[in-house]
């Protein structure tokens, strides 16, 4: 009985001794925000956040999504997925044209659970050459998808000259399950404060809720003095980054 007593300790200790080094050597978000190569939040005491939208372009909601941006003179971040851009490069050009940033988002929006660095750095470079070959530039930021990042991940963004940008915890409006534009429009305003990176997403479905709350969303803003600008912008004025980048072209410091 003692015996099996022992063994049974013996074992928890190595079960407990393992699942501890693992999240020992586990890194954080705030390991990352150190180093400068990944950003939650922008530090700044100026009135202003950056309004992101993930997965698109999409031919339906994109450009009434633009159509409110520019009611309200209001700048954003698209984090595209490459296959889009392929399909509705017209929405590429657009959104540059009114003076949007362009982020990546991979090109196939994989959830691949085999991931390694010669996966990812496909997928970003598919997709930049698709930005590429319609604006002349490559995206500088990178946006994981559903926000998951690792060492891999954000090691291999930063090799590959990328900035790993992902979202203000508070500010994840879940606009994907369409709880309404009330709902979404709350969950921003709700804890909105200068320096926020908003998440939203103008394909992957339905987003006329999206675009309704924007509408709710953008009108209070401009109440309240919140300028929206884009990510690059942000960081740039934050003095986050060493330079001042010039438009879409943000690329990491080390």
């Amino acid at each position: 009985m003692k015996l099996r007593f022992v063994l049974f300790s013996i074992i928890l200790l190595s079960l407990f001794s393992y699942h501890t080094t693992i999240y020992a050597s586990a890194k954080s978000r705030f390991d990352f925000e150190r180093t400068g190569h990944a950003f939650w939040d922008v530090k700044t005491k100026e009135k202003m956040v950056a309004l992101t939208f993930d997965d698109g372009p999409n031919p339906v909601y994109t450009p009434q999504i633009l159509n409110v941006l520019a009611k309200y003179h209001a700048k954003a971040t698209f984090f595209v997925i490459g296959a889009h851009v392929v399909k509705y490069p017209y929405l590429i050009e657009r959104e540059i044209k009114e003076g949007h940033e362009i982020g990546n988002h991979t090109f196939q929006h994989s959830y691949n659970l085999n991931m390694n660095e010669k996966f990812l750095k496909s997928e970003l470079n598919q997709t930049s050459d698709a930005v590429q070959s319609i604006t002349g530039v490559r995206p500088a930021l990178f946006r994981p998808v559903g926000g998951y990042y690792n060492d891999l991940i954000v090691n291999t963004a930063i090799k590959n000259h990328y900035q790993v940008v992902i979202w203000s915890w508070h500010q994840d409006t879940r606009d994907w399950s369409r709880p309404g534009a009330d709902k979404i429009a709350s969950n921003v305003l709700s804890t909105v404060a200068p320096g926020n990176i908003i998440l939203m997403h103008d394909s992957g479905g339905d987003r006329q809720q999206t675009v309704q709350a924007l509408e709710k969303i953008l009108k209070v803003f401009a109440k309240e003095g919140y300028e929206c600008v884009t990510v690059s912008e942000m960081l740039s004025r934050s003095k986050m980054i060493k330079s001042t980048p010039t438009p879409f072209q943000l690329f990491p410091y080390y």
